[in-house]
């Protein structure tokens, strides 16, 4: 059962406790008025005193046993109308009202658990006012009030019943409309990544060419609109991957100046075209938290500042409180209209003035950090000054006091790693292969290139490979059989243009890392270097 549905039950056992106590009080009130005999409130009494007992009972089998079960549900049923029809008998005229709950609680089941208990709720209330009126004399002198209640209680459900048909059907049709969405979100994402995965690569290998200015200035901007493309495509990505509930924190011990160098450098080159020095103050703290996850935190961030910093210098910093760490990120910008601050959390918001001039984005970057802080356990606010500019805090993050052995050793022996690395690179998109290729070569990597799974795979220490080759065979299956060729502890990793928890879902080997593209070229460098070490002592890497 769904966890909506178990709170739905779990909450209507509660208001039955409510009702049958008010209910048990109401008769010794009636007594007391002299609108009701002594004798009947005091059965009353009991009987309500009864039914709050098996209530009670009822209500805790709920919460040790939550799910559907149909016999429960029939049994609350039978004791809620025989509740009703009791008091109804008893009270005569007198309590004639209760009828309003009748009907409240025939409508009741039907919107809790759907049209089939509709039914048979609507069947009970029937057959409880039935026999209401064969043995009430009031009941029996009134006739047509027991038929404008029998036919209301008919008529309303039926109405509901309709209502309720109504209410599925826009509900299926507003989720395949979400599920065709979802799927060609998922498509445009595969197929818009690769392009902006190569070229970003090239663009980065480009740099290091023996450009004049005026092609190195061409490569800037070439760079510039890649990046405005590349983040806001990134911001769809990460809404949608939220909105689908896919995204999982993985948390690590991250060294947070580490972390903190490794965003400002990729968010130089957005602070170089605003003419913006962004400035990090951060002690050698170590913190537990997603690395990755954060990291788009403090990006998003670092960008905002950037963006409406009017170029004045930004301040990422990280402040001990305790035991505990705050991250924080400093603008000297305009400032945020007090009415704005509680809005700019919000999907799609952007605080805009009159001639405002033009800035990229589309306001989902604030609400990115928001939900991704929420997955971390870290709470994220907002200060803001007009005239003086806006501080963003994200508190909460737990302060580790050492580094684990093998993270130390990546850190202290990465820079050489890479130095003579085989790599055995597969990647079916010609352009993707020739720009992964040559940043590997430039970090001194010896890359053996294949577009599918090698006949037979040459001597390498690492494999690298797309998730979607071709219809016969996987990045993974490739990666598999190359480990039964060469060793099953060589070292690999997957890039997919595909939601990663998706294609995680499908592995055989979970421990198989996987980057989704566009990949980060630092972040590929960082995973690659670990990789190696992780598997085992240099010296002992495969070599056959």
């Amino acid at each position: 059962m769904a966890n909506n549905e178990k709170d739905t039950e779990r909450a209507q056992a509660t208001v039955r406790l409510v009702l049958g106590f008010l209910g048990t009080l109401y008769a010794p009130l009636l007594a007391m008025e002299g609108m009701l005999p002594q004798s009947s409130a005091r059965l009353m009494a009991a009987h309500g005193t009864l039914f709050i007992i098996v209530s009670l009972v009822l209500r805790f089998a709920i919460v040790r046993w939550p799910g559907n079960y149909p016999s429960r549900r029939l049994f609350a049923m039978l004791l809620d109308y025989s509740a009703l029809g009791f008091h109804m008998i008893l009270g005569d005229e007198d309590l004639l009202p209760v009828y309003a709950l009748v009907l409240w609680v025939t409508v009741g089941y039907g919107i809790r658990y759907g049209s089939a208990y509709l039914a048979i709720s609507t069947g009970i209330a029937l057959a409880t006012l039935l026999v209401v009126g064969q043995v009430t004399p009031y009941w029996q002198a009134q006739p047509y009030i027991m038929w404008t209640l029998l036919l209301t209680t008919l008529l309303v459900p039926a109405y509901t019943h309709v209502l309720l048909r109504e209410n599925k059907r826009a509900y299926e049709r507003e989720r395949e409309a979400t599920l065709a969405k979802t799927r060609f979100l998922a498509q445009a994402s595969h197929d818009l990544r690769q392009p902006i995965h190569s070229i970003a690569l090239f663009t980065d290998c480009l740099r290091d060419e023996h450009l004049n200015a005026r092609q190195a200035q061409l490569v800037d901007n070439i760079d510039r609109s890649l990046h405005s493309v590349s983040h806001l495509f990134r911001s769809i990505l990460d809404s949608y991957t939220l909105d689908s509930g896919r995204l999982e924190a993985r948390f690590d011990v991250v060294p947070v100046r580490e972390l903190l160098d490794t965003v400002i450098s990729e968010s130089r080159d957005s602070a170089r075209w605003a003419d913006v020095d962004v400035r990090v103050r951060a002690g050698d703290h170590l913190i537990r938290t997603d690395p990755n996850l954060i990291c788009t935190v403090v990006q998003n961030l670092v960008e905002n500042a950037v963006k409406y910093g009017e170029g004045k210098p930004v301040l990422v910093a990280a402040r001990r409180r305790g035991d505990r760490l705050s991250l924080q990120v400093y603008d000297q910008g305009r400032g945020i209209p007090q009415e704005s601050l509680d809005k700019v959390f919000d999907e799609f918001y952007r605080v805009r003035q009159q001639r405002d001039k033009d800035i990229g984005g589309l306001g989902l970057g604030l609400s990115i950090v928001k939900r991704i802080c929420t997955l971390l356990g870290a709470a994220v606010s907002i200060r803001s000054t007009i005239g003086r500019g806006t501080v963003v805090n994200v508190d909460g993050f737990e302060i580790v006091r050492h580094l684990p052995k093998a993270q130390l050793r990546s850190g202290e022996q990465g820079a050489s790693v890479l130095n003579g690395l085989r790599v055995l690179l597969i990647e079916d998109d010609v352009n993707v292969l020739m720009a992964t290729a040559l940043l590997l070569e430039r970090w001194g990597c010896i890359v053996q290139r294949a577009t599918t799974l090698p006949v037979l795979p040459g001597v390498c220490d690492v494999v690298i490979s797309d998730y979607d080759l071709n219809a016969q065979i996987t990045g993974a299956e490739c990666i598999a059989r190359i480990r039964q060729a060469l060793g099953p502890q060589l070292p690999a990793l997957l890039l997919t243009g595909h939601d990663t928890k998706a294609v995680r879902g499908k592995l055989a080997d979970p421990d198989l890392p996987i980057l989704a593209k566009p990949v980060r070229p630092a972040e590929l460098r960082s995973l690659l270097t670990s990789l190696v070490l992780e598997a085992a002592h240099p010296a002992n890497l495969v070599r056959v």
